[in-house]
């Protein structure tokens, strides 16, 4: 008789943990994803995966099993797999690429990023959009897309349905930007190389950067692809002074009661300092091509499985109170970032 809750507590033991189901349920979006983008390459695998996430959020056969056992590995996999993604994102970035765009292009993705990142979130303050909304739509079409809001959001400590909001609508944004662009180089009269600069400088996430560009040659690709890496470059200082900003908050809010604490974020992040790190060993020059390609992999795949599982997060019928004023603000943005960067293109050519 004795034996048995012995033989129970061996059975609980070898259960995986809550997270693993989510977790693997998370791999299998990726896998799914893959292969949506190799049947329609022109679709990029994080667009694919985001949107996956957001059907398997919705399925009857799938929805219990997102909102119930698989709840928290998703979670998990939107946050710290997204860290690691961030990481190894670094390693895309060299001190001599920048250099090498020349100090009016920096300049001018400097102004674009700041116009868009202020101007859309004093318009989504405006138009009341709910917590930190505003935010984080404003870092995504200014940075980097769900790369630069899944950083943000842990700085700011959002919640997850702001979170999952911001990405599906930047990355809904950034997917029909690989179809509209492209076809406005000729009408606008730009050039292939002037085309990239516009295109890294407009569009949101690296993937639809590389989709849109592609379709002008391989010079509007490399032009694309440097002037983007330089928005991702400034995700670390954003980070850092936004972890200011609310480190700040709190020291004005006073000191927490007796036995409680207050959350305090670090003023730069250890994935940020690992973004740099990463970007530092990337301008030795010393890694070879092999194990960037293999960390470019990597770095894709994490970033995959973090965009489905923040994907899945979205709840489309809770979207009905503030849907309208999201996508107005997201298409106010839109028109923004691809009017700044129109007019700094121009100048700096």
């Amino acid at each position: 008789m004795t034996a048995a809750p012995g033989r129970a507590r061996q059975a609980a033991g070898r259960r995986p943990p809550a997270t693993a189901y989510g977790l693997g349920f998370a791999v299998a979006g990726v896998a799914a994803a893959w292969g949506v983008h190799r049947l329609l390459p022109a679709v990029p695998l994080l667009t694919a995966a985001v949107v996956l996430g957001i059907v398997a959020a919705h399925l009857p056969g799938t929805r219990g099993l997102v909102r119930g056992v698989c709840r928290a590995g998703l979670s998990l996999a939107g946050k710290r797999l997204m860290r690691l993604g961030i990481v190894l994102l670094g390693l895309k970035l060299s001190l001599d690429d920048v250099l090498g765009l020349g100090w009016a292009t920096v300049a001018m993705v400097l102004g674009v990023v700041a116009a868009t990142f202020c101007g859309t979130w004093w318009l989504g303050r405006r138009m009341g959009l709910r917590g930190d909304q505003p935010l984080l739509i404003a870092t995504g079409y200014a940075i980097c897309g769900a790369s630069a809001i899944g950083a943000v959001s842990e700085v700011s400590d959002s919640e997850e349905r702001d979170v999952a909001t911001s990405v599906a609508l930047v990355t809904l944004c950034g997917t029909l930007a690989i179809a509209v662009l492209p076809l406005l180089q000729h009408p606008l009269g730009l050039g292939d190389a002037a085309f990239g600069r516009w295109v890294g400088a407009s569009v949101h996430d690296v993937g639809q950067v590389v989709a849109a560009a592609q379709t002008a040659g391989p010079a509007a690709l490399g032009d694309a692809v440097l002037v983007k890496l330089v928005r991702v470059a400034l995700l670390a200082p954003l980070v850092a002074a936004l972890a200011t900003t609310v480190r700040a908050r709190a020291r004005a809010q006073g000191d927490p009661a007796p036995g409680t604490e207050r959350r305090r974020p670090p003023l730069v992040p250890l994935f940020v300092l690992g973004f740099l790190a990463m970007t530092a060993l990337r301008s030795t020059g010393l890694v070879p091509t092999a194990a960037l390609d293999t960390a470019a992999t990597a770095q894709e795949l994490l970033l995959a499985a973090a965009l489905f599982g923040l994907g899945s997060a979205v709840h489309l019928p809770s979207l009905s109170h503030t849907g309208a004023r999201v996508a107005a603000l997201g298409l106010c943005a839109w028109v923004v970032i691809a009017g700044a960067s129109y007019g700094g293109v121009l100048l700096t050519a």
